[in-house]
């Protein structure tokens, strides 16, 4: 009996959750059945050019330095599941609570939001946490306000925009972008013309200058939309080099610069790189080492010339260093960007 208890037990200590499965390892599940339809489809959506033998190489990590270093670091309750910065304030989602801390780590009040928290997000109205088939909404003290349903029981929602006077959310099991009132009420569902291939738990969605915009993990791509759902456009590409996405879904989380620069973080190889809102690819800012390696992506927020990274049971504050970064692309990029300031 003890011998059984003790294999009970290992069992559990070395499970893990199916969201923190799939964030990290994608599309291999078991047995490898999605692994192999997902591969497939992800292969069909490619070019010749796009997996050529110099798109798929790895970034070369020897070569890299960062134009950023790590000025202060501060513990979470347990691994984060969800972060925002808002107000001058970090809210971080770990172990179903949701903690509120000032800038510098320190913590102002918590409180209890239940069950699994897929995501979260805020504004003036309130605290909006997204859970696998519905949204709650606390004030910014914590107190429940209001709550709604998915419109289907089989929805795995992801992530969540706000924007305007709308709620947006990504749906990874219906491959779809559902639009909401800010009351909870259903507007319309969005798809992509070019077809979502979202092969695991990596359907990010911001809202940025007046442009939704979305990551197609599995197309290795961020597409943009209006708020009434019209395609505008995507980039990205497959593969390891710098501005390219790499692994089997990727990007996995997606932020933005005060000026509209667009900002991703991605999973397998984890690194932090930022875009032009056309796209255009600027440079990496942060990658694996600097990160605190591992194989799962590091939630990512800025303000002005921080960058405040959530990952395992940490939150890391880095700042950008005009001495180091005088070696890097960053010190020559011709834009004015705010995380330089």
């Amino acid at each position: 009996m003890e011998e059984k208890n003790k294999d009970d037990k290992d069992r559990i200590n070395h499970s893990i959750s199916r969201k923190k499965f799939l964030r990290t390892c994608g599309s291999i599940v078991a047995g490898g059945t999605i692994a192999g339809i997902s591969g497939v489809l992800v292969k069909k959506t490619l070019t010749k050019s796009e997996i050529s033998p110099e798109n798929l190489r790895p970034a070369e990590k020897e070569t890299f330095v960062s134009p950023y270093r790590q000025i202060s670091s501060f513990a979470t309750p347990g691994i984060v599941e969800g972060f925002e910065l808002y107000n001058d304030q970090l809210y971080v989602v770990a172990s179903n609570i949701v903690s509120v801390f000032d800038l510098y780590g320190k913590l102002l009040h918590r409180f209890s939001a239940g069950e699994t928290i897929r995501d979260i997000a805020i504004n003036d109205d309130g605290i909006y946490v997204l859970y696998t088939t519905k949204v709650k909404v606390f004030s910014l003290t914590g107190e429940f306000i209001r709550e709604w349903e998915a419109c289907s029981d089989l929805s795995g929602f992801c992530s969540l925009a706000l924007a305007s006077d709308c709620v947006f959310v990504t749906d990874v099991v219906n491959k779809n972008i559902c639009k909401f009132t800010k009351e909870g009420n259903f507007v319309k569902f969005i798809s992509s013309p070019n077809g979502f291939i979202i092969p695991s738990y990596t359907f990010a969605i911001e809202y940025i200058g007046g442009v939704l915009y979305c990551s197609n993990s599995g197309r290795h791509q961020v597409e943009s939309y209006t708020l009434e759902g019209d395609y505008t456009g995507s980039f990205g590409k497959a593969g390891g080099a710098p501005g390219l996405f790499t692994g089997c879904c990727n990007p996995v989380y997606l932020t933005y610069t005060s000026n509209g620069e667009i900002i991703t973080s991605e999973k397998g190889d984890p690194r932090i790189s930022c875009y032009g809102s056309d796209g255009k690819f600027r440079n990496i800012l942060l990658d694996s080492k600097s990160l605190g390696g591992g194989n799962s992506a590091y939630d990512v927020k800025v303000q002005k010339d921080k960058i405040f990274i959530a990952g395992k049971n940490k939150v890391s504050v880095f700042r950008y260093d005009e001495t180091v970064a005088s070696k890097t692309a960053c010190s020559t990029c011709g834009i004015d960007c705010p995380l330089r300031t």
